[in-house]
C-alpha cells in the first residue's frame, strides 16, 4: 500500500472536510469525546497501572471515534455504540500498536535520561504530585538536549502513530507495518501537515477565547479531520465493513461543502 503525495492546500481542506463531518451530528459527537475522555482520565487516575492501561487502550478509543466517521460517511447514523467497536474488531492488534507506542515513550524518556535530563523525566514521570515551578524550572535549566531530543523522537512518534490506528483497523496492516507507513505519510506530506498543524494552532487560540467554550467543536474536529486525512492520503476503500460508499463525499467535483 502506497501513501499519495498532495500539494500543501490540503491541509486545509482536511479540516473543512472533519468540520462537514462533525456537523452532520455535533451534539452526538461531543457527548462522544466527553465519555471518551473522561474514561481515558478514569483509568489514568488508578494507581500505578492506570496510565500504561490507558496508553495500551488510546488507539481503541481512536478507531471508535474513526469508525463514527466511516458510518456517517456511509449514511449512517452515528451512535454511542462506535465508541466501543475497537473492543469487538482487531482488539489485540489495536492494544499492541498502543503496547508498542507505550514502550517508545519508556525509551525515549531513558535516552533523555542519558542526555542530561534525569531530573526532568522524574517530574514528569511521576504523576502522584504537581512539581513545585521552581523545582520545575531547575530541571528544564540543565536539561537543554534532552528537551530537545525529547522534543524531536516525541514527533517521530507521534508521526507514526497518526493513521496507524487506521491502517491496523481498516486496512488490516499489521501494527509495525502501519507506524512505518504513516511515518512515510507524514513525512511525503509534511507541507499539507505544517498546514494543517498551523491552521490548528491558529483555531485553537480562538477557541480558547470564549471562555474555552470552542474547544467543544475544536476537540471533535481534530479526529474528524483526521480522518478526513486518512481518506485522502490512503484512497483504497476500508474493508472493516462489508459495505463501503459507492460514491466518494471528499471529491472536488461533488457538492459537499
Amino acid at each position: 500500500m502506497q501513501a499519495k503525495h498532495l500539494p500543501a492546500a490540503q491541509g486545509w481542506l482536511w479540516i473543512k472536510r472533519g468540520y462537514w463531518l462533525f456537523m452532520k451530528a455535533p451534539l452526538l459527537w461531543i457527548v462522544l469525546l466527553l465519555i471518551g475522555l473522561g474514561g481515558v482520565l478514569a483509568l489514568s487516575a488508578i494507581p500505578v497501572i492506570g496510565e500504561p492501561l490507558s496508553s495500551l487502550l488510546m488507539p481503541v478509543m481512536m478507531i471508535g471515534l474513526m469508525f463514527g466517521c466511516h458510518e456517517l460517511l456511509r449514511g449512517e447514523e452515528l451512535e454511542l455504540a462506535h465508541l466501543f467497536v475497537g473492543l469487538q474488531k482487531h482488539t489485540s492488534q489495536l492494544i499492541t500498536l498502543g503496547g508498542i507506542a507505550l514502550v517508545a515513550q519508556y525509551l525515549i524518556f531513558g535516552v533523555m535520561m542519558l542526555v542530561g535530563g534525569a531530573a526532568l523525566v522524574g517530574l514528569l514521570m511521576n504523576s502522584q504530585a504537581t512539581p513545585d515551578p521552581e523545582i520545575f524550572k531547575q530541571a528544564m535549566a540543565g536539561a537543554g538536549l534532552a528537551v530537545f531530543v525529547g522534543i524531536t523522537l516525541f514527533g517521530i512518534l507521534l508521526m507514526a502513530m497518526q493513521f496507524a490506528p487506521l491502517l491496523v483497523f481498516f486496512n488490516q496492516i499489521s501494527p509495525i507495518a502501519a507506524m512505518k507507513l504513516s511515518l512515510r505519510a507524514y513525512v511525503d506530506n509534511i507541507g499539507a501537515m505544517f498546514i494543517y498543524g498551523t491552521a490548528f494552532l491558529l483555531l485553537a487560540m480562538l477557541a480558547s477565547i470564549p471562555m474555552m467554550l470552542g474547544w467543544l467543536v475544536l476537540l471533535p474536529l481534530m479526529f474528524t479531520s483526521v480522518y478526513a486525512a486518512y481518506l485522502d492520503i490512503f484512497p483504497a476503500p476500508p474493508v472493516a465493513t462489508e459495505q463501503t460508499p459507492e460514491v466518494d463525499p471528499f471529491k472536488p467535483n461533488q457538492d459537499t461543502f
